[in-house]
């Protein structure tokens, strides 16, 4: 680890806990908040927050099989068709230099079929967040604990 965050920015963290507390409070199923947060986290390859999100999705009950298919949930059976969708904007959001577009207006009008708005809102943040820890993680090196 490269430093500690939690007094240098004491504010800015504070700041994230604050969201992350709005994200679990969201109406988004919380299975697919650990989903989502774990797929981002390996396309960035956070390796502290694989762990992290790894673990607390099989405390919440999601099987191995799930949690093991989580990277390729595209051709696993293993995931509903609201949890693709959500996974789909994930990896569009994470992935935006990968499209000159951006996030594909099919993608949107995807999610936007299974997810009201305010839902639609707590995984827009969700995925943002998600973004924010894993480059906080990555810059500084952290790793899992052993």
């Amino acid at each position: 680890m490269r430093m500690s965050m939690r007094k240098p920015a004491a504010e800015g963290m504070k700041a994230m806990l604050a969201l992350e507390a709005y994200i679990g409070g969201s109406p988004v199923p919380e299975t697919t908040l650990h989903l989502l947060k774990l797929r981002v986290s390996q396309i960035n390859g956070c390796g502290f927050c694989v762990d992290m999100h790894a673990r607390e999705a099989r405390q919440s009950g999601v099987s191995d099989q799930r949690l093991f298919g989580v990277a390729a949930w595209r051709d696993t059976p293993f995931f509903s068709e609201e949890e693709r969708a959500a996974l789909a904007l994930a990896e569009a959001a994470t992935r935006l230099a990968d499209n000159p577009d951006g996030v594909p207006d099919a993608v949107w009008d995807d999610v936007a079929d299974h997810y009201d708005e305010e839902q639609l809102a707590g995984l827009v943040m969700a995925i943002a967040a998600i973004n924010a820890w894993n480059r906080i993680n990555v810059t500084l090196r952290n790793e899992p604990a052993a």
